[in-house]
């Protein structure tokens, strides 16, 4: 399978660069794989596609202000860091590993100052590389280091969203529902939920169950071989505890869909799942990388975004449908002006 397979052509202005006004008012493209039909709707119409009995599976990962700017200690030279992934963490200690610009002229030794001033000082030394290139840093700071990223980081917007990081993001670009805190980039696809939406979702019988998948540094990084089946996913942290695997087992039995939220919470289900379709309670790293041809054991539908031409994302969705059928509907989600990515419009694969 080729990574040619998985292209499309999008125009550049449909790449949303801001989110909707309201969650809810995005629009949604709902397909219907039973009919080979798609509808065109907004999103607070999903509850006409939602039947008591079913749970909506939901990432609640947090995102943190993940992106930092400081400087080389001893030159001054501009340094940015995103960090990527936490490795261990005291109250007076912080590893993590994470992406260094420039990288060329950082190496171990080198230390980073983000703040000097007394009582908010943050810094960082860098005191190996990784095998995929990314930086171990370790982290010195006054008090702790959720306050000082709290004051100094951003939230990291991904690229192609082309500006300057502005208040709103700091709301719109976590979910309603977010409260573990370790991703670098959103699970968007949960962005279009209100809580009164959720409100609505609840008392129509529907179940929600939740589980965490810190999005890592996978996000970020494009699929590189021709053969789609010598890619190699990033390992990412994800939990699952009783509870929540008891609501989703439960719904299992009782004949009720498993419509997942997003591609995280798939990728999470999907790693979690034994082969009889079972979820147990697990704490561990998932690298699964799903495509045309995997055999799903316990997704039954999906809530997702629109997602970048030849990404392992895109591949993941085509792996619920069919890859022609999906590209054909990207196709015609260009022509009736999506609009596409993080911030963008929505699609339900029911």
């Amino acid at each position: 399978m080729l990574l040619s397979d998985f292209d499309y052509t999008l125009p550049e202005e449909l790449i949303a660069q801001y989110p909707s006004s309201k969650r809810d008012e995005a629009r949604l493209l709902v397909v219907d794989r039973e009919n080979d039909t798609t509808y065109d709707r907004h999103f607070y119409d999903i509850l006409e596609y939602l039947k008591p009995g079913d749970c909506l599976v939901m990432n609640d990962s947090k995102v943190i202000p993940a992106r930092l700017h400081g400087e080389k200690r001893g030159t001054g030279g501009k340094v940015e860091v995103l960090l990527t992934k936490r490795i261990d963490s005291s109250e007076t200690h912080e590893r993590w590993e994470a992406m260094v610009r420039p990288g060329k002229r950082l190496k171990p030794g080198a230390s980073i100052v983000f703040s000097d001033e007394p009582g908010r000082r943050l810094s960082a030394d860098i005191v190996d590389y990784s095998e995929d290139g990314t930086r171990i840093l370790d982290f010195s700071f006054d008090g702790t280091f959720h306050d000082r990223l709290e004051e100094i980081g951003n939230i990291p917007l991904p690229p192609y969203i082309e500006r300057e990081v502005e208040e709103l993001d700091k709301v719109m670009y976590q979910t309603v529902y977010a409260r573990d805190e370790g991703s670098v980039a959103a699970p968007t696809a949960g962005l279009h939920f209100t809580d009164e939406l959720l409100d609505k979702v609840r008392k129509m019988g529907v179940r929600i169950a939740y589980v965490t998948l810190n999005v890592g540094i996978g996000t970020f990084r494009p699929v590189k071989t021709e053969t789609v089946e010598e890619h190699h996913m990033h390992f990412e942290e994800y939990e699952i505890d009783e509870q929540n695997a008891a609501i989703i087992n439960d719904t299992k039995a009782r004949g009720g869909r498993i419509i997942s939220v997003g591609t995280t919470s798939t990728r999470t289900l999907e790693s979690a799942a034994d082969e009889n379709g079972r979820i147990g309670a697990r704490h561990g790293n998932t690298d699964i990388f799903i495509y045309p041809g995997y055999n799903f054991k316990i997704v039954d539908c999906l809530i997702t975004n629109f997602h970048l031409p030849k990404s392992t994302l895109l591949m993941l969705i085509s792996a619920l449908y069919d890859r022609e059928k999906i590209i054909k509907i990207y196709e015609g989600a260009v022509e009736k002006k999506y609009r596409f990515f993080s911030y963008g419009d929505a699609m339900f694969i029911e």
